[in-house]
């Protein structure tokens, strides 16, 4: 069983970047590269004024030592993207349709981290990527109880690179071959990791505890490491992206809980009253009472810096009643 320590150690170095799974994508040259040690793989896609897209395929020899078990991941059946494309993966393309999308949430956390949770890494149809770059500076808040959260950014890949991405996360990291879920049994009080693709005739989720703390002994320790490698890989996708630029949300999600906090500020709007936060029904709902905001309703707040979403602060209501104020951005996709 890990420690609280190891399991910090192991965010450190993650987030540090010593695990070594480097993903990039450069929207100037319309390029993805998969770039991990097991299996190194770089596809260079030139811009389409160019001509045709050029790939190149650099395989070298494992490192280091290789998995417990060595079992191939079995390819799904992909549905093609058309009869002229046989190579292609289908997916949807409107802006809102989510092909591919990773968040990480629960373990053992503060209760303002559940109301500003949030996916890490969203690939929609028409080839935006919209993620949070954690290693952006958050500017600190007059408030010490306010908890700020990195902005996210926002890229956009060509059809080629997303026909790249979708192999790799299908096939190549398994998402495609995956049971629903995978719990762990060595290691307690650890994140969810959940991987959401709705491509190539598959729509599914997959869900690992422990993403990453790897049990020699378990009998899915293959694909664990694969999809270990693939949460890496977009959750580090700030440190390699080049040309993105961060991402306005023109809604956001407000979270209203009757707990005072100290110190609190008297309530900032006039056409906005606490009964107007409301827990939505549904499993799927957030489980806080919630309101959608608009962009003068969050600039009536008089903060900065609080483009990713922040919690903590204490907001003293027109009746008296303490309350504390969360607020995350809302996704295109997402209805509140």
């Amino acid at each position: 069983m890990f420690s609280f320590l190891d399991r910090v150690a192991f965010a450190k170095a993650r987030e540090d970047g010593n695990l070594g799974l480097a993903l990039g994508v450069r929207p100037d040259m319309r390029s993805w590269r998969p770039d991990h040690c097991a299996h190194r793989r770089t596809l260079t896609l030139r811009p389409a004024g160019l001509g045709l897209a050029v790939i190149t395929l650099l395989a070298t020899a494992a490192c280091g030592s290789p998995p417990a078990s060595t079992a191939p991941l079995t390819s799904p059946s992909l549905t093609p993207a058309s009869s002229n494309d046989p190579s292609g993966i289908d997916h949807a393309t409107g802006p809102t349709d989510v092909v591919f999308r990773f968040e990480q949430g629960g373990g053992f956390v503060p209760i303002g981290f559940f109301a500003t949770q949030a996916p890490q890494f969203t690939l929609y149809g028409d080839g935006t990527v919209i993620f949070r770059d954690n290693s952006l500076p958050v500017p600190p808040q007059p408030n010490r109880a306010i908890v700020s959260l990195a902005p996210f950014q926002m890229a956009q890949l060509d059809e080629r690179a997303m026909q790249a991405f979708l192999r790799f996360a299908l096939v190549d990291s398994g998402v495609g071959v995956a049971k629903p879920s995978y719990r762990s049994a060595n290691v307690a009080d650890a994140p969810t990791s959940t991987f959401t693709i709705n491509a190539g005739g598959l729509r599914k989720s997959v869900s690992v505890e422990a993403l990453g703390f790897d049990n020699p002994q378990s009998p899915d320790v293959a694909i664990l490491k694969a999809l270990g490698r693939l949460g890496t890989q977009v959750g580090s996708f700030g440190a390699a992206v080049e040309g993105e630029t961060t991402w306005i949300p023109t809604r956001w999600r407000g979270v209203l809980t009757p707990q005072p906090t100290n110190p609190s500020v008297a309530w900032p709007w006039t056409d906005v009253a606490p009964a107007d936060f409301v827990q939505h029904p549904g499993a799927d709902a957030p489980q806080f009472p919630i309101r959608t905001m608009t962009p003068a309703q969050v600039a009536a707040l008089g903060l900065s810096g609080i483009d990713g979403g922040f919690s903590g602060i204490g907001l003293t209501g027109p009746n008296g009643t303490g309350y504390t104020f969360a607020l995350r951005p809302i996704f295109p996709d997402e209805a509140f």
